[in-house]
């Protein structure tokens, strides 16, 4: 079968090829992809090339398919997984596979499978290790979704903390404590903000912070404080920009007591600084952001962690339990991260969009692998739609859902748009 794939052949080479797939083996899976997001790690994947730990050394000979975020149906099941897996079937894929201590993932390591393109052979080592996760979802989207709220999922239950004269660590944010999100209005942010007020272990207090007025009213449409409360929880939006002391104001919020969980949602010097200050007693502060820089360092208060128990950790990635939970919650209608989502295109839209990436403000871009489509935000639609009916149309549906993507308007798109 042939496929329409971006492939990466070294720095920024991303091409859009069609070639063949080779014929399945009995422990392999022929798949049809639908959606695919794009996330930062392309990027870094892209402006790294082969020097990148997932990347194989000879990617310029054997190229990889770019994309780890991705959502399909199962089009042929070889032999061994006749039990297992059906045609038709809609799945997920965790790509974190850890097989036999690799590195090798799906989207990074590859030449078959990633989710950007239009069919893949999924290899033995995803279902050896329950790595296809099967969706049954009303949307496509939502499944490329699960793998970064599972990033998410994963960050709140990393976290720890412990009892005086105890050495076990207790995993997961403190019940009915305090928690602060930091530069927390961008995509990640605000899964976190809707996992923090519809997971089982609430937190009372929910502060989010950031330096944009408008992001933060945004997050505030999104997530209101009338449901917040509904659910349990103080949800309070502050803009730190402007202030003479942001940490005395978080503290002075807290109750005088500082935050026992404080998740820090940008790589940036002064913002881990300000989070390890307003820690409370036994605090732990998630550094969730993933830096370009190697040598990325800041200041950190070890008076604190040796008097305080002031804990640190970082997540990179959720594992596989985490993406079942982030399938089970969006299935069900508790989790919704179509706030995520700011752009919507096709698939030769995605080499310029990872390269340029962290030049093009939002937050995921979307594609849909079998459509031909420019990479447009949802905000333009309704300017793109004076002269093309069906941005026009899709402006209405996701007027209708808050200005959400939504899968009213997938179906729509992929009703009207011929495949490639």
């Amino acid at each position: 079968m042939k496929t329409r794939a971006v492939r990466l052949y070294g720095v920024n080479d991303l091409r859009v090829e069609e070639f063949e797939l080779p014929s399945i083996q009995e422990d392999e899976i022929l798949a049809k992809v639908v959606t695919n997001s794009i996330c930062m790690s392309d990027h870094k994947a892209a402006e790294q090339g082969a020097s990148h730990k997932r990347v194989p050394d000879d990617v310029a000979l054997n190229p990889i398919i770019l994309g780890h975020e991705f959502c399909g149906e199962i089009v042929e099941v070889g032999k061994k997984w006749a039990d297992s897996f059906k045609k038709g079937s809609r799945f997920s894929i965790q790509p974190a596979l850890n097989y036999k201590g690799t590195l090798d993932a799906p989207g990074y390591s590859f030449r078959y499978v990633g989710g950007d393109s239009t069919y893949i052979v999924i290899p033995h080592q995803v279902m050896e290790l329950n790595c296809l996760l099967p969706y049954e979802g009303d949307a496509f989207f939502l499944g490329s979704l699960a793998e970064p709220v599972s990033c998410i999922v994963g960050t709140f239950h990393a976290m720890y903390h412990t009892k005086s004269g105890s050495y076990v660590h207790e995993m997961g944010i403190v019940e009915g404590g305090n928690l602060a999100i930091i530069a927390g209005v961008g995509p990640m942010g605000l899964g976190s903000i809707d996992y923090a007020l519809h997971c089982e272990r609430k937190p009372a207090l929910v502060v989010v912070t950031d330096i944009d007025d408008a992001r933060l009213a945004r997050a505030a449409q999104l997530f209101t404080v009338e449901d917040a409360k509904k659910n349990g929880v103080t949800l309070i939006y502050l803009n730190t920009k402007n202030l003479a002391d942001p940490v005395a104001t978080l503290k002075e919020i807290s109750g005088g007591r500082g935050y026992d969980d404080v998740l820090v949602m940008a790589p940036v010097k002064p913002l881990v600084e300000q989070a390890d200050a307003i820690l409370a007693n036994d605090g732990c502060l998630n550094f969730f952001a993933g830096p370009n820089k190697s040598d990325f360092s800041a200041t950190m208060n070890f008076y604190d962690v040796h008097y305080a128990s002031h804990h640190i950790v970082g997540t990179s990635g959720g594992n596989t339990e985490d993406m079942r939970e982030s399938l089970s919650k969006m299935e069900k209608g508790i989790l919704n991260p179509s706030a995520m989502i700011t752009h919507v295109g096709g698939l030769d839209a995605v080499p310029q969009s990872v390269i340029n990436l962290p030049s093009i403000p939002g937050g995921k871009k979307l594609i849909y692998t079998h459509l031909d489509l420019p990479l447009v935000a949802i905000a333009d639609f309704a300017e793109v739609g004076k002269t093309n009916p069906l941005y026009k149309e899709l402006d209405v549906l996701v007027k209708k859902h808050n200005g959400l993507w939504n899968a009213e308007a997938e179906q729509y798109l992929l009703s009207q748009v011929k495949g490639i």
